[in-house]
């Protein structure tokens, strides 16, 4: 992977861990000579892991619609700042240039962020990592909740593996940067 999406909330959220986490996942982007691709503002989780890449000397894109220029403050610096016409344009320009894609604890943005990519991977589209970085059990539910998918026969057990979840930022980039793509095809056959 030379470039990892970061999708993550615009707050901070209720316990300073996630901003610790953040920080963190930022600088080992960038110890690892990876670039930053991220929602391009200055606050928030968000805020916290561009700030970091950039203290670590990375390479750090921002990507924000022009709607959520002024809302979301964009960080003015970064090593580039993309603005989009639209929500769909911003997610059109992550997923172009990312090679790796990392959710961090994020509210319902961030869930429809990595939910896409994650659908993009199972249906064959893309063939790229994801990583739930899973800061004080944030995830925890959402990977039950895939499981009672798998159990209900909504999705196929192989595609649990698409993604990686782990508390450790260190341990999850580990993880997505040996991923093997999975094989096994969406649909199955009924007959």
């Amino acid at each position: 992977m030379r470039s990892v999406c970061v999708f993550c909330g615009s707050s901070s959220g209720s316990d300073a861990r996630y901003l610790e986490a953040a920080s963190t996942l930022g600088a080992e982007i960038a110890r690892r000579g990876m670039t930053l691709v991220y929602g391009g503002a200055s606050v928030g989780l968000m805020g916290a892991v561009a700030d970091a890449a950039l203290g670590e000397g990375g390479e750090v894109i921002g990507i924000i619609p022009e709607h959520l220029v002024a809302a979301e403050v964009a960080h003015d610096g970064l090593t580039d700042l993309r603005v989009t016409p639209s929500m769909h344009g911003r997610k059109a320009a992550m997923a172009e240039i990312s090679d790796g894609f990392v959710a961090m604890p994020g509210g319902f943005g961030t869930l429809e962020e990595v939910v896409e990519i994650l659908t993009w991977n199972q249906l064959g589209l893309i063939t790229k990592p994801i990583g739930f970085l899973d800061t004080l059990g944030y995830y925890q539910r959402l990977g039950a909740f895939f499981g009672h998918c798998v159990s209900q026969e909504f999705v196929r057990a192989p595609h649990l593996g698409l993604y990686a979840m782990d508390s450790d930022p260190h341990a999850l980039l580990d993880a997505m940067e040996h991923y093997v793509p999975a094989t096994t095809p969406k649909w199955q056959d009924r007959t």
